[in-house]
């Protein structure tokens, strides 16, 4: 069956590279004279083995295809438009059926839809104008913010409808300010569907079993569902969306600062803070070195429907490259804080902006937790005559016993893991990966492998 696996990513693999000189060529035509087709073909195959109590489980696999295709028309007087389509195909590899039968003990549930079912829909539809140094975006889209994101960590996105307008009027700064009323989770939302416990503290909230499958749902149901965290009786929230600011500087040489904020109607306050600084290593000009410090601040507002929320997180990492060479090492801690969402920092809408976290294993944003990662990255260009890179990560989470996970329980929790990276053409990336995390839970382990084909146009 492995083998079957291996040889179904190589051969689309193989007729995605076979028409890229045609695809491209058609772009460019598209280009010049009737707008732009511009998308992503994803193959992923993922195969997890767990380990409860040190003892091994059952083996779950998934191998599916999809991605998206768009379409963005030219430019008009500043004005442009876009639709695109997203889907997922899950294919049929054990015995029991994929659209009816998915359990734990097959199907890895994070490649296809919440049921096993394979699915189709609308995920981009927006209007874009830009004049002068303005830009304003209105419509279903994808964001990439610090606490509302896409988090393309499997099969899709999430993706959201919003108003986005950036400036750039001032020297070095720009300028955001956005709402958001709805959200479609992607894929990687199934592996949430434990209502708050892990959920919130990793990017997804209470409600994700009511945002899936390409249906846009409102913010507030997003993030609460339809549990009652104020104690008031009302399981209604659906609220009026997040309204975000923000501004970014980068008008000293090697610094960059950005400070976000982020009003969750009736839920929280979120504000967000980053700095990053680079320069030449003082005892040796060969060296580059980074640093970063980040900060997040949480705290209840209007009908607090999410309960009492206050918390705080920091985190630093220093890094330095030379040559082929990169790695950086990073600390963060989580406050201790109480309420009903189990405390911590709550991150609903895919926003995962974490210096610590691994590949899988965000328990950084628990309550009363400090944690810890090591990092380094290599690129094999010169040895191998071949853009490749490979990369290594070590991280340790010493969660507190207020955590919303296993509650009452402090306990360790780690992972290891992999990343080999290769750019076979200008459109044709493949990926393999690993992370062993070992006590996810205080007695749940796993060993995962995905291997990943994306073709962009």
């Amino acid at each position: 069956m492995k083998k079957y696996i291996v040889l179904s990513v190589l051969a689309s693999t193989m007729l995605m590279a076979a028409g890229e000189t045609k695809a491209l060529a058609a772009a460019e035509e598209a280009d010049a004279d009737y707008g732009e087709v511009f998308g992503q073909f994803r193959t992923f195959y993922v195969d997890r083995t767990y380990f409860y109590s040190n003892k091994p489980d059952n083996n779950r696999n998934t191998l599916a295809t999809g991605g998206y295709i768009g379409y963005k028309t030219p430019d008009f007087n500043g004005l442009t438009a876009a639709v695109a389509a997203y889907g997922t195909y899950g294919f049929n590899m054990h015995d029991v059926d994929i659209d009816n039968d998915l359990t734990s003990s097959y199907y890895d549930p994070s490649l296809i839809g919440r049921d096993g079912e394979s699915y189709l829909f609308i995920g981009e539809a927006y209007l874009n104008y830009a004049f002068g140094n303005t830009n304003i975006k209105v419509g279903r889209q994808r964001l990439d913010t610090p606490l509302a994101g896409a988090d393309d960590a499997r099969m899709l996105p999430n993706l959201f409808e919003a108003a986005v307008v950036s400036n750039t009027d001032i020297e070095d700064t720009t300028l955001i300010l956005a709402h958001i009323t709805k959200e479609t989770t992607g894929t990687f939302s199934n592996i949430y569907d434990d209502g708050y416990g892990l959920g919130f503290a990793s990017g997804y909230g209470a409600g994700t079993t009511f945002a899936q499958s390409g249906d846009f749902v409102n913010m507030g149901t997003v993030a609460l569902g339809y549990n009652d965290f104020n104690g008031d009786g009302s399981t209604d929230n659906k609220t009026d969306g997040v309204t975000a600011a923000a501004a970014i500087y980068k008008g000293i040489d090697g610094l960059t600062l950005q400070a976000w904020d982020y009003y969750a109607h009736d839920i929280l306050n979120a504000v967000y803070l980053q700095a990053d600084y680079g320069w030449k290593c003082l005892l040796n000009e060969n060296v580059t070195m980074n640093a970063s410090a980040q900060y997040i601040g949480q705290s209840d507002v209007g009908d607090a429907l999410a309960g009492k929320v206050d918390s705080d997180y920091w985190a630093v990492k220093l890094g330095a490259s030379l040559g082929a060479l990169s790695a950086y090492v990073a600390y963060s801690q989580t406050g201790e804080s109480d309420g009903a969402t189990g405390g911590g920092i709550i991150s609903p809408w895919g926003g995962m902006p974490a210096f610590t976290q691994g590949m899988v294993t965000r328990h950084q944003f628990f309550s009363d937790t400090d944690s810890w990662k090591v990092a380094g990255t290599y690129k094999l260009n010169e040895l191998l005559d071949a853009d490749v890179k490979a990369s290594l990560f070590y991280t340790e989470f010493d969660v507190g016993a207020t955590n919303s996970y296993a509650e009452g329980t402090a306990w360790t929790a780690t992972e290891s893991g992999f990343d080999i990276e290769y750019q076979a053409t200008k459109a044709l990336n493949l990926r393999f990966r690993g992370n062993f995390p070992n006590k996810f839970h205080p007695t749940a382990s796993w060993d995962e492998y995905r291997l990943i084909a994306n073709y962009n146009f």
